[in-house]
């Protein structure tokens, strides 16, 4: 097994690998009225095989798929993206939930295992989301994995052929680790 794999009750997440063209593609293809105007994953092999090249194997990127433990069908991705090192140590993530997984926690339960990777594993100590201000679900997922809302930024990123404003999320390992504790105590982490 993979270092960068991992599992909850309802979900496993592993490595990206190219074997994984076909059903992301379809699934991609199936959740578009989901995506859009949020997200643009690969819907060809082609596309596929460049957003695939851009992360497996490379330094500076981690890319996840989940998957639902009993079928093991494709419910989603994640992706860490610019990963820098030395004394800062963050990554930013970007993710996408599949039409037939939406609305069921699986991102939830995978967002999870992959932020236990990003600060274990990855040795990281800060993750980022940056969401458009419209994406309800992108920042509902981001809520619940503990992330806090650091501000806005305008024009941040060109997604579908404009400058789009986005709000950015945070969570370090010392914001996770007190949630941890305050789970397990059953006191609010404040």
């Amino acid at each position: 097994m993979n270092d960068l794999a991992a599992e909850s009750a309802r979900v496993a997440i592993r490595p990206l690998t190219l074997d994984d063209c076909d059903e992301f593609v379809a699934r991609a293809r199936e959740s578009r009225d989901l995506h859009r105007p949020w997200l643009f994953p690969p819907t060809d092999t082609a596309a596929f095989a460049t957003y695939a090249d851009r992360l497996i194997d490379a330094p500076d990127r981690h890319g996840f798929v989940v998957c639902e433990r009993d079928t093991g069908a494709l419910a989603g991705y994640i992706s860490i993206n610019n990963v820098v090192h030395g004394a800062f140590r963050c990554g930013a993530l970007g993710y996408g939930a599949f039409a037939h997984a939406a609305g069921r926690g699986l991102m939830s339960e995978g967002l999870a295992l992959v932020v236990d990777q990003a600060f274990g594993p990855l040795g990281l100590h800060r993750l980022e989301i940056n969401a458009q201000p419209g994406n309800a679900a992108s920042i509902a997922l981001a809520r619940r994995a503990g992330f806090r809302l650091e501000g806005f930024s305008p024009e941040f990123l060109f997604i579908d052929g404009a400058w789009r404003d986005h709000e950015r999320w945070a969570l370090t390992t010392q914001m996770r680790d007190r949630q941890l504790l305050s789970a397990r105590s059953g006191r609010p982490s404040g």
